[in-house]
């Protein structure tokens, strides 16, 4: 279970040969926790917290639309509330906005006022007419006009018209008189401000146009990933060259502002203040030319060494285009996933509000109010509840990535692609649940393990802004930063270890120490893939971007009657954006998994009898171009070739 538990020597890559389950302890563990969720939500139901969240509850305990029980110590609960099925609220206005809860006493009632009572005559003759007391209980309906606690213990006059929310039986006030003045401001600033209502209007009218261009933002990501592979030599080539152009003359304008500043300062008589002014400038505009400098001669450097690493990144870009002809629901799975991920944070959401009105009733001896409180152990259930949505949902993206990974090695390790199964996503999903979950749960903890220590720095980093105590934001910030940068790696890692597991059957912590392997071993290849391939990606994904949003000037254009568009174009871009994202973003997952494979293929075999390959022709012919290129004669004349690294 530890992650030096594999003490064997060294090991051979036997690609699909054997499946076997992996780390079954940890999905023991990750059940165990699972279950841990399930009987939070349990215990919620059957402590009454649900029926408490929906139907309401009273300041004294009772829960409306059920018969309740007697709490120790309060004299108005445990009565029978099955005819009083909504919360009134004596005072709705008093909101505390600090615990976000309405500061004031709440009643069971019948029904809803749904017209304004102005008096207490005008409560009483409610309370006879429909059988719905709005006043306390201990003050009989004839007493309200004359009750000497009536101020205290009946809502507050006048008492606004409302109506039960849906679902959850409050009575919510039609018009809050106490947000009067605000929603007189807001519809006042709605109706002047001509900008606004411009704004709304063009959303309005330009929803078809809208809708079109999310269309074509799915039809162009589409278009990318079939450009990208038929067409990625020359354009990997394009952007490079472009990037190097761009560092080049980056860095050439930002000396030359150098030289010019300081010429100008020189030259040239400035006030005090003026002079200390270009000063700073002069300074600035170095600082910046040196970091370029330095900048552009390391990039120039990598990409000198890893000039010839570039045909690989195109090679895996036209087989990754090959890998989506065969497997064409890889790009649908990101949605997949997005609807778990939905489902569960909705189950996470419902139980947290569950969890708030949770615990024992406690009479609150200042106000003889009764509040639900947990207490002991189980007030730490809601951290337990916190774990749980980074733990899961971490799993569930681990799933898809395991199953990207699945899929992606039955295509490359399959000589004979008519062989392969009929569904390959659902093949590989089947695998995953049945042999990998074990190792999905435990790389998937390893994240939620970076990920809890990051959050909490962060909020105490956030709750320290405008503090004196600049050094101690400054270390939590830097600690922030490296476990971001730690979570980052950590991730990646985790991504290879799940192709290892794909590829051979085993454990986490074996396939990432062999991952790893691999990847220091093509340290150079691992680079270029990362770099240019990255860039590559981005690039596309601004070109989807780009390209749509220029459709929508256009489009918006044409429609001469709408003035503003930057609602309508900042929601298509934003949805353009995300769409390239989840498609490409599947892309550059495959890419990692066909070089990890790649890396194993070309380690493990030489092409001769016995030995083929498994790479896709255009990988192959990589590397015997690789090869020819790599040959050279000794100087000795021994006749002996060496082979250099590919």
């Amino acid at each position: 279970m530890g992650c030096c538990g594999s003490t064997q020597g060294k090991r051979d890559w036997k690609p699909l040969e054997e499946r076997s389950c992996t780390d079954i302890p940890w999905l023991i563990i990750f059940t165990l926790f699972c279950i841990g969720m399930v009987c939070i939500c349990g215990f919620t139901l059957a402590t009454g917290a649900a029926s408490r969240l929906i139907s309401g509850y009273d300041s004294y305990g009772n829960t409306c639309g059920h018969n309740n029980s007697k709490v120790e110590g309060v004299e108005l609960s445990g009565r029978n509330m099955v005819d009083n099925k909504y919360v009134f609220f004596l005072d709705p206005c008093n909101i505390d906005l600090i615990n976000r809860r309405v500061n004031s006493i709440s009643l069971c009632v019948s029904k809803c006022p749904a017209t304004e009572l102005q008096t207490f005559a005008d409560l009483k003759q409610f309370a006879i007419n429909n059988g719905s007391a709005l006043c306390n209980y201990d003050i009989a309906p004839s007493r309200y006009p004359g009750h000497p606690d009536r101020q205290k213990k009946c809502p507050k006059l006048p008492v606004p018209p409302s109506k039960a929310v849906p679902l959850f039986n409050r009575c919510v006030p039609t018009d809050l008189g106490c947000f009067a003045e605000f929603a007189q401001a807001f519809v006042s600033f709605v109706s002047d401000n001509n900008v606004l209502r411009r704004v709304v209007a063009g959303l309005m009218a330009s929803k078809d146009i809208i809708m079109g261009l999310c269309v074509l933002a799915l039809v162009l990501s589409l278009i990318m990933m079939v450009i990208i592979r038929y067409i990625s030599k020359v354009l990997v080539w394009i952007l490079t060259v472009l990037v190097v152009i761009g560092t080049l003359a980056g860095t050439g304008v930002l000396w030359w502002l150098y030289v010019d500043h300081k010429t100008a300062l020189e030259n040239k008589t400035h006030s005090v203040f003026g002079k200390e002014v270009a000063s700073d400038n002069v300074t600035a505009l170095l600082i910046y030319a040196i970091i370029a400098t330095v900048f552009t001669v390391v990039l120039l450097l990598v990409m000198f060494f890893m000039r010839k690493r570039v045909a690989l990144t195109i090679a895996l870009f036209h087989v990754a285009g090959k890998v989506f002809i065969h497997l064409p629901l890889l790009a649908v799975q990101p949605f997949w996933t997005f609807l778990c991920l939905m489902l569960f944070w909705v189950y996470w959401i419902g139980v947290l509000l569950f969890l708030g009105t949770a615990g024992t009733p406690v009479k609150n001896n200042a106000t003889n109010l009764v509040e639900f409180q947990m207490q002991g152990p189980l007030q730490y259930m809601v951290w337990y509840h916190a774990v749980g949505l980074i733990w899961i949902s971490e799993f569930i993206l681990a799933c898809q990535q395991m199953t990207i990974a699945g899929a992606v090695v039955t295509y490359y390790f399959t000589r004979n692609k008519s062989q392969m199964p009929a569904t390959p996503i659902l093949s590989s999903m089947a695998r995953t649940f049945r042999y990998h979950l074990g190792t999905v749960a435990k790389g998937s903890f390893i994240i939620t393990l970076v990920k809890i220590p990051r959050l909490i720095l962060t909020y105490i980093h956030s709750q320290l802004k405008g503090k004196e105590n600049a050094c101690a934001r400054c270390m939590l910030k830097s600690c922030v930063c490296c476990l971001w940068c730690l979570e980052k790696c950590l991730a990646y890692l985790n991504q290879n270890a799940y192709t290892a597991t794909a590829i051979n059957s085993t454990s986490f912590c074996t396939s990432a120490r062999d991952a790893f392997i691999i990847l220091v071993e093509n340290a150079l290849r691992v680079a270029a893939i990362n770099t240019i391939g990255d860039f590559v990606l981005f690039l596309a994904k601004v070109l989807v971007v780009s390209c749509t949003a220029f459709a929508g000037v256009l489009a918006l254009n044409y429609q001469r009657e709408y003035t503003v568009w930057v609602l309508p174009l900042f929601i298509v871009c934003l949805f353009a954006f995300l769409v390239a994202h989840c498609f490409l973003s599947v892309f550059e997952n495959v890419v990692d998994v066909l070089f990890l494979c790649f890396a194993v293929d070309s380690k493990y075999n030489d092409g001769s009898p016995g030995r083929e390959y498994y790479m896709d022709k255009s990988l192959m012919e990589f590397v015997e171009n690789s090869k020819k290129m790599g040959r050279y004669k000794q100087g000795d004349g021994s006749g002996r070739e060496m082979k250099s690294m590919t």
